[in-house]
């Protein structure tokens, strides 16, 4: 498995044979769950086995130069880009990262949470205690930086540093997996486009270039003097957390008890297939009612417009 394109044919459970194999020296499995590989570097790398795709992909499209990526399938660069970007990541770092390739995030981070539990009954290594942070590889476009509720600013500018810019998203399993470790963690752009539809590609260019990037910054957290980045969470106001308890009470949708410009009344029921009421609360309450078009851009539109 060398190529991108050995990434993108597989079946989740396929792909998890084949990485198991792949580490069977120094990794820890849960079958069907998740793969742990041991690192030197005090940093862990995160991606995601699963797609949402139902069926595999069998025919790969190039662009004429070979940049971009497609499959009438759907290509699944979500999150195929970024478990091939762990596996280049750690051959190319001369101090190895840990690798922590998770199953099912697609369908609510089940395989993150199975880690997580495992982490509660201490059956993990003992120096995951030593992270400095966490980089997952699982998301769209060419230079984002999602923190989701770490809210750690020193570890923020870090990676503003390197030439990422700070968005908003709802979930991945660093949300999860960053908590339960107290460990800062970040979510990194890896090339894809249009995830969830069969319109999705990927751009080989800019999925190389964090790649590289990632490589770099591993390599600068192996000095002993480089900061551990602890988790801090956002806090929500008090006022806020009373907001959000009212709106669970309410009956959905009847009333529209939103508190919505009109314009954004449609996006946010369109959101309530998708979301609960109180998550879509929280959100507002930490972003602001702009946060209700990026989600519905990012992971919403595609269903309604391809």
């Amino acid at each position: 498995m060398t190529s991108l394109e050995d990434f993108l044919r597989p079946s989740q459970k396929q792909l998890f044979k084949r990485l198991a194999k792949k580490f069977k020296r120094n990794a820890l499995l849960s079958k069907g769950n998740f793969i742990l590989v041991h690192g030197q570097a005090p940093v862990m790398l995160v991606a995601h086995l699963d797609t949402v795709h139902e069926e595999p992909v069998h025919d790969i499209c190039l662009s004429s130069d070979g940049n971009i990526i497609m499959s009438p399938q759907g290509i699944g660069g979500d999150d195929r880009c970024g478990v091939f970007a762990l596996v280049k990541i750690y051959r190319l770092s001369k101090i190895k990262p840990w690798l922590l390739f998770c199953c099912n995030e697609e369908i609510g981070g089940l395989g993150a949470k199975k880690f997580c539990l495992a982490h509660q009954q201490r059956q993990l290594p003992n120096d995951l205690d030593d992270l400095k942070f966490i980089i997952e590889l699982d998301r769209k476009g060419k230079n984002d930086a999602v923190y989701y509720r770490c809210d750690n600013h020193d570890f923020e500018a870090y990676i503003s540093d390197k030439g990422f810019k700070t968005a908003q998203g709802s979930f991945s399993d660093i949300s999860l997996i960053a908590l339960e470790l107290n460990i800062a963690a970040v979510n990194l752009s890896c090339g894809y486009y249009h995830a969830h539809t069969r319109h999705e590609y990927i751009n080989r260019s800019q999925l190389d270039a964090t790649i590289h990037t990632v490589v770099d910054i591993i390599a600068e957290s192996s000095r002993a003097d480089f900061p551990t980045f602890d988790y801090r969470e956002r806090l929500v106001p008090i006022d806020t957390v009373s907001h959000i308890h009212h709106y669970d009470n309410l009956p959905t949708p009847l009333n529209k008890p939103y508190n919505l410009p009109d314009k954004l009344i449609d996006i946010y029921e369109t959101l309530l297939d998708f979301y609960s009421l109180h998550e879509l609360e929280s959100f507002r309450a930490e972003f602001g009612d702009h946060i209700l078009w990026q989600i519905y851009n990012d992971e919403i539109a595609p269903f309604y417009h391809y």
